[in-house]
């Protein structure tokens, strides 16, 4: 069943403006920086502009925040889109801020004729400390009552390069002494020579996000202007605006609270730290919170958008487990993937009366909860692997897997009990010796007597070798380390390789498959570390046991 938000203030508000006729429509955007690829974060986000446009029949504006050339880049911009796509949305116009310089620079020259901009030739150093603080009135720059003249004037040479870079800026004249500090003459454009993606060296002054962002929703007659809480102190400002530049059209704002999740890093700075400097594998490594790297660990587009739809939209932050997270994934798996044995940690098992050169082939269920997917025949034969936690020479107490003279069941198989335990010169475990009982072969009916403990292989000679990458969380967080540097509270657990064997019943893995593996949670093939007949399997989420590995 698909899911989407259940009414919530945001659609309050909606349904009251189309009510009253303050908008005929609703059009929302999703206006992202492409300096980075998109996280967990966003996804809240994307779903609220989509998801509410969806709920009224409206549309939705793809819109890049261009207008700091110094940190963007065309492969930002490529990822965003698929990213988007891969949720499932798609936009029904793409647009820049940059296709509005012109109109922002006619504006922002409408507000010095007004008188409510001016130049200011103090460093950035200098306006942030004389911004003021909470408790302190701002100090006016000195260069606050220049006349309009003066100001169109070297705002226009700002305009053609004849000022250094960081020389002068143009900020907006409102109020020193307001109690919210972003209406203390905001900065609305500066200089920067950096030639833009879009309009090359055309510019060499770019407006400030909060110039920008509510001319540009003004312009592209966005009826709701959907943000997260940070903003909610910009709103004055967004409404200044709009308002002081004349746009025909007006916005509204509405600012939802955040979503945290626990050990997840979402900060750009640190993520680009972490890929920079190779201790992750790029912006997809499947420890990375990042939508590609979530994708590459194998999580669904379903399942993501389902854990932010339960949650709801709230006017708060809201900071949850990633527990929660995981539960939303197992729900999508468990009745759509097949499952099936693999041995990550093989340990050889040669049982001695089973018939040499013999091979039989066993049902193994493709889903055993979903009986119309089906059976696939799988080999056994003498020998075969299984997990090295899955024999103890010496059981602690509670131990119902094998050991010297204990009987256990293989799945799908037999009953074998272990008869002797091989091992190299340094004492080391290499080999196990067993038998099994013919009679007690599974789907026979055999009720002869009862183990306790049943346990998964793969035949030793007829199998599938893969790489298994068990992931876990790339960060330490504990009271202990949460005021700690990135760099120093990394999990040196967080990636463990194993070279482990399925069976070769699956045949024809590619990309993107994704498996129940028995006992040992779910897995996809990995779409980027696959290739040259080298098969790698990530694991998108544990299953819960009641035995630790």
């Amino acid at each position: 069943m698909e899911k989407t938000y259940a009414p919530n203030f945001i659609t309050q508000t909606i349904d009251k403006h189309l009510e009253e006729g303050v908008y005929n429509k609703v059009v929302t955007r999703f206006p992202p920086e492409p300096n980075g690829y998109l996280h967990i974060g966003h996804i809240r986000a994307i779903t609220i502009d989509f998801e509410i446009a969806k709920m009224y029949g409206g549309k939705v504006n793809l819109r890049f925040d261009d207008t700091n050339p110094t940190k963007e880049d065309v492969e930002y911009v490529e990822a965003i889109q698929e990213d988007i796509r891969w949720l499932g949305y798609e936009w029904d116009n793409m647009f820049w801020a940059s296709d509005y310089f012109d109109e922002l620079y006619n504006r922002a020259v409408l507000l010095i004729k007004k008188g409510l901009a001016y130049v200011d030739d103090q460093s950035a150093e200098e306006v942030s400390r004389t911004r003021g603080t909470l408790t302190e009135p701002g100090i006016p720059s000195p260069y606050r009552n220049r006349s309009v003249e003066e100001n169109l004037e070297l705002f226009e040479r700002m305009k053609n390069g004849e000022f250094p870079e960081g020389s002068r800026v143009l900020r907006a004249k409102i109020d020193m002494a307001s109690p919210n500090l972003n209406m203390r003459d905001p900065v609305i454009y500066r200089i920067a020579y950096v030639p833009h993606h879009n309009t090359g060296t055309k510019w060499c002054i770019y407006p400030l996000y909060d110039f920008a962002h509510p001319l540009s929703d003004a312009i592209e007659g966005i009826t709701h202007s959907l943000c997260s809480l940070e903003f909610e102190d910009h709103r004055p400002l967004y409404d200044w605006f709009v308002r002081e530049c004349e746009m025909p059209h007006k916005p509204t704002q509405i600012e939802f609270g955040k979503l945290y999740i626990s050990n997840t890093i979402i900060s750009k700075r640190n993520l680009r730290r972490l890929v920079e400097e190779k201790i992750v594998d790029g912006w997809d490594d499947p420890r990375l919170a990042t939508i590609r790297g979530l994708r590459r660990r194998g999580y669904t587009p379903t399942a993501l958008k389902n854990f932010v739809f339960d949650l709801g939209i709230s006017k708060s932050n809201a900071v949850v487990g990633y527990a929660q997270l995981e539960h939303y994934i197992r729900e999508d798996l468990k009745l759509t993937v097949p499952r099936t044995m693999a041995v990550l940690r093989p340990l050889k098992v040669v049982i001695t009366n089973y018939p040499e050169g013999q091979v039989e082939y066993l049902d193994e269920p493709v889903n055993k909860e979903v009986p119309e997917m089906g059976v696939r025949k799988i080999p056994f034969s003498r020998e075969i692997y299984i997990e090295q936690d899955d024999f103890m020479e010496e059981p602690i107490p509670g131990y119902y897997r094998l050991y010297p003279g204990n009987e256990v069941r293989l799945a799908h198989a037999y009953f074998i009990k272990c008869t002797d335990v091989i091992k190299d010169e340094n004492g080391n475990i290499i080999e196990i010796h067993a038998t099994y009982d013919p009679q007690t072969k599974s789907g026979t009916g055999f009720t002869g007597r009862k183990v306790k403990g049943t346990i998964h292989w793969v035949d030793a000679k007829h199998n599938i070798p893969v790489e298994v990458r068990l992931y876990d969380h790339l960060t330490i967080e504990t009271e202990e380390t949460k005021d700690l540097p990135i760099m120093e509270k990394l999990n040196p657990n967080s990636l463990i390789v194993c070279q482990g064997y399925v069976s070769n019943a699956l045949t024809n893995l590619k990309p993107y498959d994704r498996f129940q593996f028995f006992r040992h949670g779910y897995f996809m093939v990995d779409p980027k570390d696959t290739k040259d007949g080298k098969i790698v399997f990530n694991r998108i989420v544990p299953l819960k046991s009641s035995f630790p590995l």
